[in-house]
């Protein structure tokens, strides 16, 4: 009786194993296709979720020539100069402008974006500063961009792919992300309570040199704004230029008065670095944070605006 018993359940302990099993490998794929929580995903996630439908890849890299000679598989390329910004006006893309930038590229309102680019992801930051004064949901970088990719020899191809475009249409322009002259003026003068954030070199923001090594000078004045703390982008990340833990972050920028109790405004030379701070602040510790996108060569160059140049370098003399 028992070995019969045996003979009639064999099959169907089987069967269960099998199923078993089987949810098991459907549940190990799911785990891995879940989109990571948060406003990082790893260059390890994007590798192993390269075919996953609901992604849109997008690259803002600002040296010429780079997305042509190799990008991420399922890439799009925006361009920061001609796409992200007007083309007439130095203001950010128009709203119009950007929701076809995005029904051509194939994003949904449902799409989860991934964002990368080449220097440190300074543009790819100024990026996703610009889809998130548009409301874009769910809006990622990839921790430490292109070069983190590519030093990991992760694939690349100069293929440009084609999606079918979409239909779509911004909910909302949050209009609270972004600063301008008098909003920076402003905290200059102690006329609100807002922290500024300079988040160059050292050496730009006491005044020894207008622009980094290579870049042209486009402000007339050298310095800083007054009150503004010096927090160069570059004590946020890791030496792979992955951000570093929240906790280290919010250490970094407490030692210099920033801790979230107050809004705050960050600002470089032209915005892009700046938004690679606000990001840190703003999207991994939450902090209230608008970026000045006129930066330096806006407030450098104002008529009637206070500097701060501990350096003396006055119109590129002492």
């Amino acid at each position: 009786m028992k070995t019969t018993l045996i003979r009639l359940f064999k099959p169907v302990l089987g069967l269960a194993s099998a199923s078993l099993l089987s949810f098991g490998l459907v549940a190990n794929a799911q785990a891995a296709n879940a989109i990571p929580e948060g406003p990082l995903v790893t260059t390890e996630w994007l590798a192993d979720n390269l075919n996953n439908e609901q992604l849109r890849i997008i690259e803002v890299s600002v040296n010429p020539g780079v997305y042509e000679r190799g990008h991420i598989p399922g890439a799009v390329n925006f361009s920061w100069h001609k796409d992200l910004n007007d083309t007439v006006r130095r203001d950010i893309v128009s709203k119009e402008a950007f929701e076809k930038l995005l029904s051509k590229s194939g994003v949904a309102q449902d799409s989860t974006v991934i964002i990368y680019g080449d220097t440190n992801n300074w543009f790819a930051a100024w990026g996703a500063w610009v889809f998130d004064i548009y409301n874009v949901a769910n809006v990622k970088l990839l921790d430490g961009g292109r070069v983190k990719w590519e030093k990991e020899n992760r694939p690349l191809t100069n293929r440009v792919p084609e999606f079918k475009a979409t239909d779509y249409k911004v909910s909302k322009v949050n209009t609270e992300l972004r600063a301008y002259l008098a909003d920076t003026l402003a905290a200059a003068e102690g006329k609100t309570d807002v922290k500024l954030v300079d988040i160059r070199s050292a050496d730009e923001y006491s005044g020894k040199i207008f622009a980094p090594a290579g870049v042209p000078e486009l402000s007339i004045r050298a310095g800083h704004v007054p009150g503004a703390a010096n927090v160069p982008w570059g004590k946020a990340v890791n030496e792979d230029g992955t951000f570093k833990s929240a906790a280290d972050l919010k250490k970094i920028y407490a030692d210099v008065g920033v801790d979230g109790s107050k809004p705050v405004i960050t600002y470089c030379r032209i915005g892009e670095r700046s938004s690679h701070t606000w990001f840190a602040l703003s999207k991994i510790l939450g902090y209230d944070v608008k970026n000045y996108d006129g930066s330096w060569t806006e407030y450098g160059n104002a008529i009637g605006v206070p500097i701060n140049n501990p350096t003396g370098t006055i119109f590129a003399a002492k």
